[in-house]
């Protein structure tokens, strides 16, 4: 934690008493992911590709992708680098919430890297098996599930989160064992949408970085008692210190997708899009804002939906006609766009602004209440 050793040092220098701030903190944890994505970047694809890390393209998606074969894959470790190195220097590491979202990152980064590790080492086409995904990401969520029940840090507010538009409206679960289940789910869900968004140049990495920088403000604004009380919401003594870790992602994702901006120099991977989707979720609920997912995340769930619809109508029909039918030409629904027609960019940058629309519909929350 070097801005605790810096910050000590204010009585020498006076321009270390910057280092008290979370806004300068965040800002200088975000330049420090760029410049390691930037510097770093182009040596750990360089070294992917060396060492044969690469994609393989599914016959089963559009034609189109065939050309992509042989990208590098993992790439997901750029964005866990430049994202860990702000925290260990700007971050304070003895807060709980930085402890817990740094967790559920590099715990659902290694289930990733596994399942890359079996797609690219191995040549394994499934990966690592669904079951096993499932399994990482339940047990991330009973576990901060179980830190919420045990931790002080937490009693005041129990098993309560809140409602959006609703003023004076808290939902409270009661039961722990319930709102541990509840925490599974918003984690789960989460982490498989990104999952599912990662099938373009550009489009998970530009629909996160949008989404976090949300809950950016969420965290800023509910770690300070004056502005959680303007806007009547909780107020999470600690929490403000999410925001420089939001700032250091965001900064990680825009470095990676420096690299990722179609033509694709690198893919993050199931190491990338299982830890940013984890960490997503996890700042839903540590913030007590998961039902605030649905706007902040809508393109992901939406992407996550439609191959729900896809699978269960194919299954419907299969057994009332005999025959399977889809709904759409392709699930994920950015493949049945291209499918139609529709050009990657203009796919991604639709998105983007879908995005972007979501991102302004969840700020205002706060006021339509």
């Amino acid at each position: 934690m070097l801005y605790k050793l810096l910050y000590s040092l204010t009585e020498y220098v006076s321009g270390f008493n910057l280092m008290r701030y979370i806004t300068f903190r965040s800002a200088i944890a975000a330049i420090t992911a760029l410049l390691f994505s930037f510097i770093l970047g182009p040596r750990i694809i360089k070294k992917l590709s060396a060492m044969q890390l690469t994609e393989t393209i599914r016959a089963s998606g559009p034609t189109t992708h065939q050309v992509k074969a042989g990208t590098p894959s993992m790439g997901g470790l750029i964005i866990l680098g430049a994202t860990l190195l702000p925290m260990l220097l700007f971050g304070d590491l003895s807060n709980i919430y930085v402890q817990l979202i740094l967790i559920a990152m590099v715990w659902m980064g290694l289930v990733g890297f596994l399942d890359d590790y079996l797609k690219t080492v191995k040549r394994k086409k499934e990966g690592l098996i669904a079951r096993y995904k499932l399994a990482g990401q339940i047990a991330l969520g009973i576990f901060i599930g179980v830190v919420f029940y045990l931790h002080p840090d937490f009693a005041d507010l129990g098993t309560k989160t809140t409602i959006p538009f609703f003023k004076n409206y808290v939902l409270d679960f009661q039961w722990w064992w319930l709102y541990i289940a509840f925490i599974v789910f918003v984690i789960t869900a989460t982490s498989n949408s990104v999952n599912l968004a990662d099938g373009l140049d550009g489009l998970a990495s530009g629909l996160m970085a949008i989404a976090i920088l949300v809950f950016a403000a969420i965290a800023y604004i509910s770690g300070r008692a004056d502005f959680s009380q303007y806007l009547n919401i909780f107020y999470l003594p600690g929490a403000g210190e999410l925001t420089v870790y939001c700032a250091a992602l965001i900064g990680a994702i825009l470095g990676f997708l420096w690299y990722n901006a179609r033509p694709a120099e690198v893919f993050m991977g199931d190491t990338g899009s299982l830890a940013m989707g984890a960490a997503l979720g996890a700042l839903a609920v540590m913030l007590r804002k998961e039902f605030l997912l649905p706007f902040a995340a809508a393109v992901f769930i939406i992407e996550s939906i439609s191959v729900i619809l896809q699978v269960r109508y194919f299954q419907y029909t299969k057994k009332k006609y005999g025959e399977g039918r889809r709904l759409f030409k392709m699930a994920p629904l950015h493949h049945h766009f291209e499918l139609k027609g529709w050009n990657e960019n203009k796919i991604v940058i639709r998105f983007w602004i879908l995005g972007i629309l979501f991102a302004m519909l969840t700020l205002t929350t706060f006021k339509i209440r």
